[in-house]
């Protein structure tokens, strides 16, 4: 007889997910992926101001239709568990391993730490600003490269508020041993949710494993409408004395993923390590046909030819050969490789 805990449990199961997780909570809750594998996102694309003109027919500027920024989302991280609870051992050891505290055992231990290193690394992969560093933060270093993360999210009009820095614990105690720190007993005093645990520059530290943070990267800016974390239960069952089984067999599928909203891109800031670093393509014009260069050690590269940015935009395609533009257009190109973090966007006016 198979129990479906999804159904059962769905609850407790989201409960416990989210009291486990470092980055539950603390990404945007706009988008509603329940449901569904893909979704996309339009973004509407402002206009810049132009001078009011007292005479004639286009007196506020010539009129155009508004444009989306699409970007699609599509949840990719399937995964799934087996594992069984012998009657032997469950009568052995007084009735502990209850099928539906495995589960959530299973959730804590394996499940919730893999969704929130896969989406630090995303984050930082898809940061809209990556910035690099030739040496390694100390505490007499670290306070400065924090506040110019959170200047560089103030110059680019993000809002206050809602905005995490996520630290290990070895980047942490540098900044309670930093100068511009002495005596940060208090740190502690503000802790409102998982890994808080005090604030810098108006960012909510959260201090995570260091097994959680991508190798390379020192520390994670976010602003919570810039980053989405869509996670999914979708079956979770419990069978009682299957075929070859005395005992019960739990079998568990989820998915999930995380994502960087690219019209809110500039609201992620990583600060990594600059040999971790692609560097940006290299672009030559001949004809109006765009030959893009890759660097060194990337593995591929997307671009687009709409001016939209390639690490976003639903029109964007992997770079195989040189690409022929029409006068007046923008070729935007991208460099990714795995291990290593994202270049810099390369472009060219045509």
């Amino acid at each position: 007889m198979a129990v479906n805990l999804a159904t059962k449990y769905s609850s407790q199961i989201a409960e416990v997910f989210t009291a486990g997780s470092f980055v539950k909570g603390k990404t945007s809750t706009t988008f509603d992926l329940t449901g569904v594998k893909t979704l996309k996102v339009y973004t509407p694309v402002t206009v810049p101001e132009v001078d009011y003109t007292r005479e004639g027919m286009t007196r506020y500027g010539t009129v155009t239709e508004m444009q989306d920024i699409v970007q699609e989302l599509k949840m990719t991280q399937d995964k799934a568990f087996t594992l069984t609870i012998d009657k032997g051992n469950y009568l052995d050891q007084n009735m502990s391993k209850k099928a539906a505290d495995m589960l959530r055992l299973q959730i804590n231990e394996q499940s919730t730490p893999a969704a929130d290193k896969y989406a630090l690394k995303q984050f930082a992969k898809m940061a809209g600003t990556i910035a690099t560093t030739d040496n390694a933060p100390t505490k007499d270093t670290i306070v400065e490269l924090i506040s110019t993360g959170a200047q560089t999210l103030d110059d680019n009009l993000v809002p206050d508020g809602d905005r995490y820095i996520y630290v290990t614990a070895e980047v942490y105690k540098m900044i309670r041993l930093s100068p511009e720190f002495t005596g940060l007993e208090g740190l502690g005093v503000k802790a409102i949710g998982k890994g808080i645990c005090g604030e810098i520059s108006g960012l909510n530290i959260v201090r995570v494993p260091k097994s959680y943070m991508p190798t390379g990267c020192y520390f994670i800016i976010t602003h919570k409408n810039s980053v989405l974390m869509p996670y999914k239960i979708s079956d979770a069952k419990v069978h009682n004395d299957p075929v070859g089984v005395s005992g019960a067999l739990i079998e568990g599928r989820h998915y999930y993923d995380a994502f960087v909203l690219g019209a809110k891109s500039k609201g992620v800031y990583a600060l990594v390590q600059k040999s971790s670093k692609l560097t940006a393509p290299i672009l030559a014009v001949s004809s109006l046909a765009v030959t893009a260069t890759k660097p060194s050690g990337a593995e591929e590269m997307w671009y687009t030819v709409d001016g939209t940015d390639p690490r976003y935009s639903d029109s964007a395609k992997v770079y195989t050969s040189a690409v022929t533009m029409t006068s007046g257009a923008t070729f935007r190109v991208v460099a990714f490789a795995e291990g290593k973090f994202t270049s810099d966007v390369a472009d060219k006016t045509c």
